[in-house]
């Protein structure tokens, strides 16, 4: 119940402080003053039975003594040792108190003791539904629009328009004292201390809905619930900005892993990929989190990293051009029209180039037409504007000309007036007309790549990916067979984590249509020889080992043995190598393949490994034996889309590597997507694999192959299956929901859940609507549908909104004839239902058999309650709704009926 009696908590009218004191720097004194001080205007209840009053307030003994004129205490800020806390929450919930602070201390953060205390807490807030609980070890939280100051901080937040969450209640206290230092406000300020009950996610969604937030901060040292922040960011980022610092970026070494793949992906590799999915910005410095959430939030996304650069001094210029390239931006190249115009405009001396020198004499005027020339131009996606004072420098003025060419233009302009005393007065005028404005080029460059970076994820939240027509049939119960083979063949069940045979290993690929070089296994040298004759030379020989992970560390790899006396001695060497190297492996012969010649072919690397917090991550990178060396790879989450993929290999320096490059053909970039996408899918499928390694994966421009293949899997998932897809973060496409139905009339329809690549069927069903069906079903008209709308009811996280489709095909086309909507709220408690028909496919049964497979569909979730809001001329759909039992509702509004349904 992510959202659910959080108003309780940010808007109470009535607030008990349990444990309120008069001892000097107590939290229970310190509280109760904040509270006073803050101005809050509801009721304030101490309660401690050591006082008959406080801070001019009746002190109550305890709860249950409360007379709240009939209703009860919203929120109960709880000060009290920690061994108190579980009874003092067993006191609120049976005085009805929804939500409940808890600022002591002494919890899982000082050790087993605490640990215990939590529980019992944990297990008393079960006995009452609905209570909500911030803490412990929470400095406490602000909502500075309500006058609430529900914490023991010595500052106090403004308001403004970021909602601050953090994991530190230290970080807190800091942040709180520099904001009131640099006059930055917050809508909302929260220490979420231990999230024994309400987390990250549950903050998230309900500063979605709040009417003061643009941006949220998150400094966090640990994401428990990855799902839940997963499904709840995506949703925040389509619209407002998250701005991360997350803490612990180095840490401790995991444990020996089984696979390359298992000492490339550490945990902090998952955050970057779930940040980046999430379609949050992740920053490196505390002090870029205020810069960038008021950037984001204040900014248009650029179109792209080009930036141009306009200055009064040729250092500057360079410098800001170093921190652009550093971080990967892109310095504009200025189009042969928009250099016309500044040879025109600027002096013969100027710079005739990207960093624009207006140079040192140029006035305001110079400069801002020079920034609008900048602007205006195709190849430009942001400009940086960079003033050094010099004798005839014009800070003010100048900062209005930029000022005025930045408003006639929705691409962003950031600026860095290099000085102090003399160009303060320009700043001053940047901050009020909301251009944002730095110390240093370097500091503007930044948070112009910040601005990127923002663009890019939330970029993935809309593309529309290109088809990829990805159709096979998948086994499971033998993918999980080979796995139960393989436990059962195990000497003992003293380890937990098991590595599957080469052999085994290419077999699980070769499922998912992956291509596999086929390798044979030799148990002696006959037996190798007789192989090679058979595969034909030249053939490659391995060790073939459970127990050696890198057969190259032991010499037990021989590539092109050309004829039977090169393998006859490369048979014997790799065991006399893995023998000395190894005395304690268990060797079972070689495997035999045979050696893939590709002159013109790229190795790649591809693992996964399933983590702690988010589960299973992907990486590619550049393959072969100089993979750890080379240290090119990327991180994403499965499953992968075909943009996802692309994305991944477009992310790595070796992106160029794979086109045409120095007369070598480009590889077959589809097909290796399509490898990519097939990976992810086993992955998904498979929450037995611990971890992962094809490497190499040959590209070529004629096929993808995986010429080698290892994975380790967990015994305790094979023997003790975990629920379908728990070990994902994001949840994969709901294939569940696809079924073949009938029409009354015959027509075969397929009802799946819509997916991204739907778009152009979806906007050809809304373009074959007629005006009327349109109104009626998003209850507003548009002309036609644009890319952003469509990709808002293409693109669904499948954990909140499930889409179901009705695809039909007519003369070897297939389009859809209708679309059911369910969309749950925040707490998965009810759902929303709308339905569309195209106007060809009315009266034919498609609105009544979408509906029943949508309530079909709302049991599985298990929602409570469906709701509907229909047109009151749409006789038709009421009557359908009215059938299979839902409540209608004529009286909230003379243009909508409400359908009710309790399931």
């Amino acid at each position: 119940m992510p959202t659910r009696n959080l108003a309780k908590i940010f808007k109470p009218k009535k607030v008990a402080v349990i444990g309120a004191s008069n001892r000097d720097e107590s939290v229970g004194q310190r509280a109760l003053r904040n509270l006073v001080a803050g101005g809050f205007a509801g009721e304030i209840y101490p309660v401690n039975a050591n006082y008959s009053e406080l801070e001019g307030y009746r002190c109550y003994p305890s709860l249950a003594e409360i007379d709240a004129s009939g209703s009860p205490i919203d929120l109960a800020i709880i000060c009290t040792p920690a061994a108190s806390v579980p009874n003092v929450v067993r006191q609120c919930g049976e005085a009805g108190v929804l939500g409940v602070v808890i600022l002591s201390a002494g919890f899982r953060e000082v050790g087993s003791q605490g640990e215990q205390i939590e529980a019992e807490i944990r297990k008393t807030a079960k006995c009452f539904e609905g209570l909500r609980i911030i803490g412990p070890n929470s400095l406490g939280l602000m909502s500075p629009y309500h006058q609430l100051n529900a914490s023991f901080a010595a500052d106090v937040a403004t308001r403004g328009r970021v909602a601050f969450i953090s994991q530190s209640g230290a970080l807190c206290a800091s942040v709180l004292d520099w904001a009131a230092r640099e006059g930055i406000g917050f809508s909302h300020f929260v220490s979420i201390g231990n999230m024994l009950d309400v987390g990250v996610a549950d903050l998230i969604d309900y500063f979605a809905q709040d009417r003061w937030t643009d941006s949220i901060i998150l400094y966090v040292e640990s994401i428990p619930h990855a799902r839940q922040f997963m499904s709840a960011a995506r949703a925040f980022t389509r619209s407002k900005p998250i701005i991360v610092y997350k803490a612990g970026r180095f840490g401790a070494s995991e444990k020996a892993a089984a696979t390359h793949t298992g000492a490339m992906i550490g945990l902090d590799n998952a955050y970057e990929a779930a940040l980046t999915r999430a379609g949050a910005v992740r920053v490196s410095e505390l002090a870029d989190l205020f810069d960038c959430a008021e950037l984001l939030a204040g900014q248009e996304a650029p179109a792209g990293p080009r930036l141009a650069i306009v200055t009064n001094a040729g250092g500057p210029g360079v410098m800001a051009t170093d921190a652009l390239l550093q971080r990967n931006g892109t310095l504009a190249e200025l189009s042969e029209a928009s250099l016309e115009k500044l040879d025109r405009l600027l002096p013969a001396a100027w710079s005739h180039g990207n960093p624009i020198d207006v140079l040192s004499d140029a006035d305001a005027s110079r400069f801002g037409d020079a920034v609008a020339i900048a602007l205006a131009d195709k190849n430009v996606d942001g400009v940086l504007v960079v003033l050094s004072p010099q004798i005839w420098t014009q800070p003010l003025e100048t900062a209005d000309a930029v000022i005025k060419a930045a408003n006639r233009s929705r691409k962003p302009v950031l600026t860095s007036w290099m000085g102090g005393v003399r160009v303060q007065a320009g700043i001053e005028r940047f901050s009020q007309a909301g251009v944002p404005s730095y110390a240093t080029p370097e500091k503007a460059v930044a948070s112009f790549m910040y601005l990127v970076q923002y663009a890019r994820n939330r970029s993935m939240l809309y593309e529309t990916p290109r088809s990829v027509p990805i159709e096979f049939q998948i086994d499971r119960e033998h993918l999980h067979a080979i796995f139960r083979e393989r436990v059962a063949a195990c000497d003992s069940d003293s380890n937990d984590y098991e590595t599957l045979s080469e052999l085994d290993s290419k077999s699980l690929l070769d499922a998912y249509g992956i291509p596999v070089c086929q390798s044979f296994p030799a148990a002696d040298q006959a037996a190798a020889l007789k192989i090679a004759d058979q595969i034909g030379y030249p053939v490659v020989m391995k060790i073939h080992s459970p127990s050696i992970v890198h057969k190259t560390d032991v010499g037990g790899v021989a590539l092109n043995l050309i004829d039977r006396n090169a393998a006859a001695k490369a048979y014997d060497q790799i065991m006399l190598q893995a023998k000395q190297k190894r005395p304690d492996a268990r060797i079972e012969g070689v495997t035999v393949q045979r050696m893939v010649v590709a002159p013109w072919g790229r190795e790649l690397f591809v693992g996964a490994k399933r983590g702690p917090v988010f589960g299973s991550v992907l990486m590619v990178g550049l393959g072969g034996t100089a993979t750890e060396l080379l240290w090119d790879r990327t991180f994403e989450l499965p499953p992968l889309s075909e943009r996802l993929a692309r994305r991944m290999l477009e992310s790595l320096r070796a992106w160029p590597l794979l086109g045409a490059y120095r007369g070598q053909a480009p590889v077959d970039l589809d097909r290796l997507i399509e490898v990519l996408m097939r990976i992810s899918y086993l992955v998904a499928d498979a929450p037995e694999i611990m971890e992962m390694d094809i490497n190499p994966l040959l590209a070529t421009p004629n096929e993808v192959l995986a010429l080698d293949a290892r994975i380790a899997f967990q015994r305790e998932a094979v023997l003790h299956p975990p629920a379908p897809y728990s070990h994902l973060a994001i949840c994969p496409y709901p294939t569940q929901f696809t079924r073949p139905m009938q029409l009354v009339d015959g027509t075969e329809v397929l009802m799946r859940a819509i997916q991204p690549e739907d778009e152009p069927m979806w906007c050809e069903l809304i373009s074959s609507c007629s005006p009327e069906s349109i109104q009626m079903r998003f209850r507003y008209m548009f002309r036609s549908a644009t890319h952003e709308l469509a990709s808002r009811y293409c693109f669904n996280d499948y954990d909140r909104e499930i889409a179901i489709v009705a695809e039909i095909e007519q003369g070897g086309r297939k389009m859809l004839a209708g679309v059911g909507r369910l969309v749950a709220d925040a707490d998965h408690h009810e759902a929303e239902f709308a339905i569309l028909v195209g106007d060809a496919w009315q009266g034919h049964g498609l609105g009544a058999a979408l509906m029943d497979y949508c309530l079909q569909i709302s049991r599985q979730m298990k929602w409570k309650r469906i709701v509907a809001e229909i047109a009151p001329q749409n006789r038709r759909m009421l009557e359908m709704f009215s059938k299979r039992g839902f409540i209608l509702n004529r009286m909230i509004a003379a243009d909508v009926v409400v359908a009710k349904k309790d399931l």
